[in-house]
């Protein structure tokens, strides 16, 4: 098992490197820049602010430099300034040594501040919503699955079923703003809008208190971005489970006089959650990242509303970094996955 997690980690570097590529090819590709104006600026400022950010480099040697911030520390006995262009998102001192790691840049758009610095200001955000809805699909939807498949054809199943396709069908667009004007505004049960951590965070992203405070913010949020999620994993336990309970070794174990309970928790569920411990991962990545539409409706500062302006507003380095750190949460959201196959099923090996 170590030499195949060493051998992912490596695997990882290649397909952060090849993401980054094509994002940089990309987004050099489409039509535009990040100065450009319905009024066109001066050629002089074009080319001073062209200078500043080195966008008039070849493009090679515009991705070589920012693979070289990114991807690869840098060991140096000088401290750390509060310079923009040396911002990285990892320092750390061993004795009189800094090792500095993860420059992912200035903004183009928000000239004071740093990539990082969106980053350390809304991606925690991002992630504890994102945590939240996942915590939120997984406990609705894992007991309707069970449920659904243990009581098949029967008024349990058909109502499990039927929550799920309303989780399908109805997006967060939609139940968003009915919880808002529900319980925000004409009941006024729960803030409308807002967040309530602020930091500083525990471990860069963990909220330092779990008050009420805290969760009269979260509620609408995370069940309105977790009930899509849920659905799908309800019925991929439900098929699943429904599946695995046919195998011929839990016919052997009621055979063996087991208990019905200990044939399911014990032996059935626990070789059933193999797909839907697969589609986790990537669902994972993607919540903690940040979701556009959820925040936007609640008004949650994340990172959805950054990556997409970004987009429109062609800043590079915003998009290539916020790119490359969901590649990075799915790459290692994936290897998780990869593990936990292990545990659930032991005839999976990996040396």
């Amino acid at each position: 098992m170590g030499r195949y997690i060493v051998r992912r980690l490596l695997y990882m570097m290649v397909v952060i490197l090849v993401v980054s590529i094509i994002t940089f090819g990309l987004m050099h590709a489409i039509p535009g820049g990040p100065f450009s104006r319905e009024k066109a600026l001066p050629a002089a400022t074009l080319k001073i602010l062209e200078e500043r950010y080195h966008l008039d480099d070849p493009l090679w040697k515009q991705y070589v430099d920012y693979i070289n911030n990114v991807l690869i520390p840098h060991i140096t006995t000088t401290p750390p300034s509060t310079a923009l262009a040396d911002d990285c998102l990892v320092n750390i001192k061993i004795g009189k040594v800094w090792i500095r790691w993860m420059n992912f840049g200035p903004s183009y758009k928000s000239r004071s501040r740093t990539v990082n610095d969106i980053f350390r200001d809304n991606l925690p955000i991002s992630a504890q919503l994102g945590t939240m809805a996942l915590l939120v699909s997984v406990s609705i939807g894992m007991p309707l699955g069970i449920l659904a498949a243990l009581k098949q054809n029967t008024i349990w199943d058909y109502v499990g079923m039927s929550i799920s396709i309303i989780g399908v069908s109805v997006p967060v667009i939609v139940s968003g703003p009915i919880f808002v004007w529900l319980f925000g505004v004409a009941l006024k049960w729960l803030p409308p809008t807002g967040w309530g951590a602020k930091p500083p965070y525990i471990l860069g992203f963990l909220p330092s208190t779990l008050g009420w405070d805290f969760f009269k913010f979260a509620i609408m949020p995370s069940i309105a971005l977790g009930l899509g999620a849920s659905a799908i994993i309800a019925r991929l336990t439900r098929a699943s489970l429904l599946q695995t309970v046919r195998e011929d070794y839990i016919r052997t174990a009621r055979a063996k006089g087991l208990h019905e309970r200990v044939v399911i928790t014990r032996h059935a569920l626990k070789n059933s959650l193999i797909p839907v411990v697969t589609i986790l991962g990537p669902l994972f990545a993607g919540l903690v990242t940040g979701t556009f539409v959820t925040e936007l409706i609640f008004g949650i500062p994340g990172m959805g509303k950054y990556f997409v302006t970004s987009i429109t507003n062609r800043d590079y380095p915003v998009i290539m970094g916020t790119i490359l750190l969901y590649a990075v949460f799915l790459v290692i959201a994936n290897l998780l996955v990869d593990i936990m196959y292990a545990y659930l099923d032991p005839r999976i090996r990996y040396d």
